[in-house]
């Protein structure tokens, strides 16, 4: 097929689409017409791994944001974003890999991060090498951003572990928990953490951290390691896991008489899998509470209303009870319309342009909250400390705050 068919024959199929998006006919069509291809937007996540449910939250959260996108009629005059996944299934190989096939894709823009500090930490060389754009909706290892690259490729709109720790340590003081254990995972996350429980217990007395345990990824029980923390004074246990680790912590903990049965202050690792069903019945008898940085339940009224505008559609989203890991959806929302924005702000889709215009926008009024700016040169990080809650799993599976609930853990 000739050049003039071909682009008149991209323009008529695309009209239809256009259409059923809500898409701004002419712009569309002037883009297809001028044969401009889509941007690739890529997700580096662990979609096939068993109960998760992370990297599928961070693709909803980017396709909404999309959505919404293109009914706006896209971007530099009617350019659409296109989504590529790949797998890794949380081996960082795996990751290294599927970063590198994104690097080598023409028209890549930007790629999204999963759930697991330990697979980004794993390919930040080569992030550095290929200088490809990485956003960080969910992993929170204070490397990933602060990792000495200039210019830095990495922005993070997700929790970071130097806030997340501080604030699962106060949480135990203001409880009256003055001993607490820390229950970590023995990788790059935990470690990660490790230090910025130490960071916080040098200027802070309360709580007093009376010892640390490890446990290795796919242990089949944890159940020495917390015995471990309690012979030592434990009154609390601010634990580092994800959901099925975190799971089988409970489960035992719920075998034991109720006095042995400390209440468990978590990172929000265990919000990224099915949780509640791994945990079972066991997780009522239990103290459990998870960091978060957004609930869909104190969600703004204006900005849930326009998210689920363009949720339901493709989701069948009605109500915050049917978002599964939420934080992963809330910030790959957001953090995909900032991109959108530095994208128009660039005038180009060329990744270095877009990654300086990341650094110079002034606001979004978010999902979230109003980003004013979301990053600057100085600072790749969009969340702060002002960002931080503490939820608790309800009966029905879905994850409130604890302010809007009565505890429910005996």
């Amino acid at each position: 097929m000739d050049r003039p068919r071909r682009q008149l024959v991209q323009a008529l199929a695309a009209a239809p689409l256009c259409a059923a998006a809500g898409l701004r006919p002419a712009r569309a069509v002037a883009a297809a017409a001028n044969g401009a291809p889509p941007i690739l937007i890529g997700i580096d996540g662990e979609f096939s791994l068993q109960n998760s449910r992370s990297a599928q939250a961070v693709e909803m959260g980017i396709r909404i944001a999309i959505d919404e996108i293109e009914r706006r009629g896209g971007v530099l005059g009617g350019r659409r974003f296109e989504v590529v996944t790949r797998d890794h299934g949380s081996i960082a190989a795996r990751g290294i890999k599927n970063l590198r096939e994104f690097a080598a894709m023409p028209g890549l823009l930007a790629v999204f991060a999963g759930r697991f500090s330990p697979v980004v930490l794993e390919e930040m060389d080569l992030i550095r090498e290929t200088r490809t754009l990485l956003m960080a909706p969910w992993s929170s290892a204070d490397a990933i951003v602060d990792n000495g690259m200039q210019p830095n490729y990495v922005f993070r709109l997700s929790l970071r572990d130097s806030l997340a720790m501080p604030r699962l340590l106060r949480a135990c003081a203001e409880r009256g928990l003055s001993e607490v254990g820390l229950l970590l995972t023995n990788t790059g996350w935990g470690r990660s953490n490790r230090k910025a429980a130490q960071d916080y217990a040098a200027g802070n007395r309360s709580p007093r951290i009376v010892g640390t345990a490890w446990y290795n990824f796919r242990d089949t029980s944890l159940i020495e390691p917390y015995r471990q923390l309690l012979d030592a004074g434990a009154r609390a246990i601010v634990l580092v896991a994800n959901d099925d680790e975190a799971a089988l912590l409970v489960r035992e903990m719920a075998a034991l008489p109720a006095a042995q049965r400390v209440p468990i202050l978590s990172h929000w690792g265990v919000s990224g899998g099915d949780f509640v069903r791994q945990a079972g019945p066991a997780l009522w008898q239990v103290d459990f509470q998870v960091i978060q940085t957004f609930s869909f339940f104190q969600a703004r009224p204006a900005a849930w209303r326009r998210f689920a505008e363009a949720a339901r559609p493709r989701y069948g989203i009605e109500r915050p009870e049917q978002i599964a890991a939420p934080v992963g959806v809330a910030h790959a929302y957001d953090l995909m319309h900032i991109l959108a924005l530095a994208v128009e702000r660039a005038g180009s889709a060329e990744r270095a342009r877009v990654r300086d215009a990341l650094e110079r926008l002034r606001e979004h009024d978010g999902l979230i909250k109003r980003y004013a700016p979301p990053f600057t040169s100085t600072r790749h990080e969009a969340l702060d400390e002002r960002n931080l809650l503490l939820a608790r799993y309800r009966p029905d599976g879905a994850l409130a705050p604890v302010d809007d609930q009565p505890r429910k853990a005996k």
